[in-house]
């Protein structure tokens, strides 16, 4: 489904590219959060690499050493309505709560409809919360690092400094 991006660590701004939903040069952070809006995981690649192509190197990401822990079920919005989204899901035991993407389809799905939990779909916005959290910090929005491994450094710092705040 993804070819695992890995930037461009030679070159330098590494892993810039242009998105062109908000017309700039820049990266995209993808996160995996919990229910309170605390991060697990996160990976950096560039602007103009679309949502759905972050999502299993994001969960790939998210993994504790000697256990088997895997999120039971995962909501996120429509943009991860993709049939690869949702098969890697049901292969590694995953309950998805995505809702369809009426806009990617030509026509319309046949046979049974996906399971959709409007009520838990409202919890995302802790998905929210965590980016707006992470704006806070001033040095992560613009990006003002040279090569990607100095970027994630600031995002796990932010990430470990927001888990700090919540545990007192």
């Amino acid at each position: 489904m993804c070819d695992r991006y890995q930037g461009y660590p030679g070159k330098k701004r590494g892993s810039i590219g242009y998105d062109g939903y908000k017309k700039v040069n820049g990266n995209k952070l993808s996160a995996l959060v919990d229910r309170n809006g605390l991060p697990l995981a996160c990976t950096v690649a560039p602007a103009n690499v679309h949502d759905s192509r972050l999502y299993e190197p994001t969960l790939e990401t998210f993994e504790i050493p000697e256990v088997q822990v895997r999120p039971r079920i995962i909501s996120a919005d429509a943009a991860y309505d993709a049939r690869e989204i949702r098969q890697y899901n049901r292969k590694r035991g995953i309950k998805s709560n995505i809702p369809v993407n009426r806009r990617s389809r030509k026509q319309p799905k046949r046979g049974r409809p996906f399971g959709f939990d409007p009520e838990l779909y409202k919890k995302r916005s802790a998905v929210e919360r965590f980016f707006s959290w992470i704006e806070a910090f001033k040095k992560i929005v613009p990006r003002y690092e040279r090569y990607e491994h100095s970027f994630m450094g600031l995002i796990h710092l932010a990430c470990s400094i927001m888990i700090a705040r919540v545990l007192g």
